[in-house]
């Protein structure tokens, strides 16, 4: 019992340490916990400014963390360390009123954030490496023990506490369900952060019980020890033997990857780089070789998915996602030759090499964004020039136009439309809107497709305008159904109902993941009258059917007549993909009307 009175007394001191030393991150979580929480309440969308300010108060608690631990490691900034705190908190409020005018968290400013975030989180781990006032390699493993134990004892707590929110729900009194999400915040939004910033002793100190705190955080644990160097190093071999194998397969093939290589080799490298820093301070034979050799088999490993990528720039643009993924190739290589020449202790070089790349990748005018977006406005020109729609900065409508290109250029289109990029493109009109304009502007509607690579599937939706009143004379009853390809179980019905003394029923049956056919059969199974759906509804792209807007009903609707029976399916909702691939298919909703003879 003293034992746990002992280490709950410990706990609380650390969190109180840890708000003392940490006050600006401590504050930006605690706002950031509140604005969640009321954001949870709303039980809707969250007001736009209220997701600003949440993104704003993260930013400012890595913000407050780097500050503090730029005052602890440099002499002159621990003397004015409330200006340092006040030029974190300017930049946090610069960074809200760069937000502010945004129209939305668009995933431009979600990706300039989390690089940014990065970028803080290697100074962090630099700053008291600097001038190898302290071995990298223990601040490092500093921080990945703090974060581990941090997501370990918040995992174990909010399932514990999920677990007795429920029990008392079960046998005691109602609970509402935003409990649930509640305690989730308060324990990953304020617990977690601040029990790891708690976990991290000051570094750069000279007093013995400074460094006996150093000394140990940076204890090596023994299951850490095996765990490196007898699990993830050889799973990172037989990885790497995998690629060579790999790569010895496209040689003698010639036939390079078409895109799957690139996130596999950025996972393998970002994965090595991280066993590398924790190996560094083990001295056992596998730990001794991977640092040998694992930084002279990345660069040649890299040079091939770089050819990969570079194809693929040829082929199909810049896109940020390839940007990244080459830049990180860059600085893999780099980190991979400086690791070749140099000891482990300049190990620090690889966090301010990936601070360093990382803000190049968000500063204009080669930023990530700048460049994407000027390459697709590039690419798109040049389709639009080949195929005659494009000159002397001018359009001009063509509806004749190979439906490669005509996919290719939807693809772009809305891909710079996503990313509010569209006002960047001088030759387009102003309030530009792809389903609105296109036809009018470039000559043809919207076409969606596989664009990387062979034409597999294409993709179309359209929804009945059933605000406007339907003619059911000559109709003796109505039924809602539906099908969806991915549904498990039957479909909508059997429907049984009985008309002028004579039982029937109404059956819907998928019979593929294109085709459902609705029939009407009598009380002896005999079919009456039946029609499948597919090949009525795979017309309607072709027939002038737009997406973009409500369809007025009598376009979706089919009508068949069989022994003075009559059946008519409304088409509520369709959506379709077209092709060979295997997400060819199609769903439906509809309203089903059956009239018998003399109806």
């Amino acid at each position: 019992m003293s034992r746990l009175k002992e280490m709950i007394l410990q706990l609380i001191k650390g969190i109180s340490d840890a708000i003392l030393r940490f006050p600006l991150s401590v504050i930006n979580l605690f706002c950031s916990a509140i604005l969640i929480c009321y954001m949870i309440s709303l039980h809707r969308e969250p007001p736009l400014i209220i997701q600003k300010l949440v993104f704003a108060f993260v930013v400012g608690a890595i913000l407050g963390m780097t500050a503090q631990f730029a005052a602890e490691r440099f002499a002159k900034l621990a003397q004015k360390r409330l200006m340092i705190y006040g030029l974190s908190a300017l930049l946090t409020t610069g960074y809200l009123l760069i937000l502010w005018p945004a129209p939305e968290i668009s995933p431009e400013i979600g990706i300039r954030t989390f690089v940014a975030v990065f970028a803080l989180i290697c100074a962090v781990l630099w700053f008291p490496a600097f001038k190898e006032k302290t071995d990298f390699n223990i601040v490092a493993l500093i921080h990945f023990k703090s974060v581990f134990t941090s997501v370990l004892y918040s995992g174990v707590l909010s399932a514990g506490i999920a677990a007795i929110i429920a029990t008392v729900n079960i046998l005691l009194f109602h609970v509402t369900n935003d409990a649930y999400p509640y305690m989730m915040t308060i324990i990953w939004v304020l617990f977690a952060p601040i029990y790891y910033l708690s976990l991290l002793p000051r570094f750069n100190v000279k007093d013995n019980e400074g460094l006996e705190a150093i000394h140990s955080a940076g204890s090596y644990p023994r299951f850490l020890q095996i765990l490196v160097s007898y699990i993830a190093i050889p799973l990172v071999a037989v990885y790497t033997l995998v690629l060579f194998a790999y790569f010895i397969k496209i040689l003698v093939t010639l036939h390079w990857p078409s895109g799957q290589l690139g996130p596999m080799v950025l996972i393998y490298s970002a994965a090595g780089l991280l066993i590398f820093v924790l190996s560094s301070l083990l001295e056992n034979r596998f730990a001794i070789l991977y640092r040998m050799i694992f930084p002279k088999v990345l660069i040649p490993i890299v040079i091939m998915q770089m050819i990969s990528v570079g194809i693929r720039l040829r082929a199909y643009g810049v896109t940020e996602s390839r940007y990244y993924v080459a830049l990180f190739g860059i600085f893999s290589i780099a980190t991979g030759l400086l690791l070749s020449i140099k000891p482990v202790s300049k190990n620090h070089y690889i966090a301010l090499f990936a601070a360093g790349f990382a803000v190049f990748s968000v500063i204009p005018p080669m930023d990530a964004f700048t460049v994407s977006r000027n390459s697709q406005i590039g690419r798109v020109e040049k389709i639009l020039q080949s195929e005659g729609i494009f000159s002397n900065g001018k359009l001009t409508p063509k509806a004749g136009v190979p439906e490669q290109s005509k996919i290719e250029i939807t693809s772009i289109l809305s891909y710079l439309e996503g990313r509010s990029s569209l006002k960047y493109i001088k030759w387009l009109p102003e309030d530009f809107h792809m389903y609105r304009d296109m036809k009018k502007t470039i000559g043809f509607e919207p076409v969606y497709g596989a664009t990387d690579g062979e034409l597999v599937n294409r993709y179309f939706s359209a929804n009945a305008d059933m605000q406007k009143p339907l003619i059911i004379s000559d109709y003796d009853i109505s039924v809602q159904v539906f099908s969806n390809r991915y549904q498990n179980g039957p479909e909508t019905g059997p429907v049984r109902f009985t008309l002028k003394g004579t039982d029937y029923i109404l059956t819907v049956k998928r019979l593929t993941d294109q085709e459902v056919r609705i029939s009407i059969t009598n009380s002896a199974g005999t079919e009456l009258i039946g029609t499948g759906l597919y090949d009525f509804v795979k017309t309607l792209p072709d027939n002038g059917i737009l997406p973009k807007e409500s369809i007025p009903s009598d376009k979706m609707t089919l009508d068949i007549a069989q022994s003075g029976y009559k059946l008519r399916v409304i088409l509520q909702n369709v959506n379709i993909t077209l092709g060979t691939g295997s997400e060819a298919g199609a769903d439906y909703s509809a309203m089903v009307l059956f009239g018998v003879p003399g109806s």
